[in-house]
């Protein structure tokens, strides 16, 4: 195919003993967490599931240096367990969420520009360009289910600067994994190669230029990021 000018290069994740993940899209679920619905001032009672997207480019590996978005002063990272499918479809029925859908999982930080995103919630606009920015979906590695087995429990936490600023346990999400993918899957039909971001605990606040951010899920290979200048 002879195009107008070169195409992007695809976007992938090293895969622990696998060839390179292809990441096609990215989906994030909102308010997972109840004590993290409570602190955003909502009752979880009463939360209905909320997604959202990310371009696939606004992947950054691990280890990197994440530039402090130019445009807020307001920047949250939210830790969260992100679920890798190498299988997809339409209505995918929970209990058949599996090993068949499911390659593996990561550890990922929803990049937040808060103070963008309440401007937006204010007016009643869409809040895309507070969460869709560059570099606003760091992540690790998979690890394959292979290795990890299925994840239902087990540690998440965020340190900034070697203090804990989140921690609770992947078992607290409201919307479990196959239930995550079962009803996403009634609203767009999945594809091998999309990611899920599955929700963060409760404890966000603003990090700062020079702050060194480190993500944990247990069993899953830590992240380690740095906020830098945003020149």
């Amino acid at each position: 195919m002879d195009y107008a000018f070169a195409p992007a290069p695809i976007v992938t994740l090293d895969a622990m003993s696998s060839r390179p993940f292809p990441v096609r899209r990215i989906f994030c679920i909102g308010m997972n967490y109840a004590a993290h619905v409570r602190e955003m001032g909502g009752d979880p009672s009463k939360q209905e599931p909320v997604f959202f997207m990310k371009p696939a480019s606004a992947i950054l590996p691990n280890n990197s240096i994440m530039p402090y978005p130019p445009q807020s002063s307001d920047l949250q990272p939210e830790v969260e367990m992100v679920v890798a499918l190498h299988k997809g479809g339409r209505n995918i029925p929970a209990d058949k969420v599996d090993q068949n859908y499911v390659f593996g999982y990561a550890v990922g930080l929803d990049m937040t520009c808060r103070d963008l995103q309440r401007a937006a919630r204010e007016t009643g606009g869409p809040w895309e360009m507070a969460k869709a920015f560059d570099h606003s979906a760091p992540c690790t590695a998979i690890t394959p289910e292979f290795y990890a087995g299925n994840i239902a429990r087990g540690k998440i936490e965020l340190k900034v600067n070697g203090e804990v600023r989140q921690s609770s346990d992947v078992s607290d999400m409201i919307m479990k994994v196959p239930e995550i993918v079962s009803h996403l899957s009634t609203l767009v039909e999945l594809f091998p190669g999309d990611l899920i971001f599955t929700g963060t605990p409760a404890g966000v606040g603003p990090v700062e230029i020079g702050d060194v951010l480190e993500a944990t899920v247990a069993g899953l290979e830590p992240l380690l990021i740095t906020i830098g200048s945003n020149t």
